[in-house]
């Protein structure tokens, strides 16, 4: 297996910046930058390799790759997960059936998931497309407190769809 990160004698300049903790950071040779990561017992270590002279580390490398390893699970941790949740409408939707719907779209958008509305035309129900819009249009208003239009109804084959976001709230 081949270190991701060029170390101690791989390390190809002839003279290279170093930096560290308890070291006098400065440029160096490249053997006076080995010998003095050799008498503190660490690795020199290549950091950024695309800029003249090169930036080494004096570190353990185990414990360099430990932290990048830590530094990456935060980070990944921290990106968020957007979860789209979709409902089925039919362009001769009734009045329950939309609130039922829309009561589970509120919900899915107050814990932060966004909402993908769509019409779905069978057969010769496309001739109604305008309803589907019009129904589209109503279900974004219904839901304006909660949530945002973030595209508007288009047409995709026998489907029609909006997606909403969840509105980002306000605590104080």
């Amino acid at each position: 297996m081949e270190p991701e990160h060029t170390i101690n004698e791989m390390i190809r300049a002839r003279t290279v910046r170093v930096v560290g903790e308890g070291i006098t950071a400065g440029i160096y040779t490249l053997e006076a930058a080995l010998r003095m990561a050799r008498e503190a017992g660490l690795d020199l270590v290549e950091i950024a390799s695309n800029v003249d002279p090169p930036v080494c580390r004096v570190v353990d490398y185990k414990k360099f790759l430990y932290e990048q390893k830590k530094k990456q699970k935060e980070i990944k941790a921290k990106t968020a997960k957007v979860v789209v949740k979709e409902i089925r409408f039919g362009p001769h939707t009734d009045e329950h059936d939309f609130n039922f719907k829309k009561n589970h779209a509120e919900s899915f958008l107050t814990h932060g998931a966004k909402v993908r509305a769509f019409v779905f035309f069978r057969g010769r129900t496309i001739l109604f497309k305008e309803q589907g819009e019009v129904l589209l249009l109503k279900f974004a208003q219904a839901l304006e407190e909660v949530g945002k239009v973030e595209q508007l109804p288009t047409l995709d084959g026998k489907r029609m769809s909006m997606l909403l976001s969840p509105k980002k709230s306000k605590s104080v």
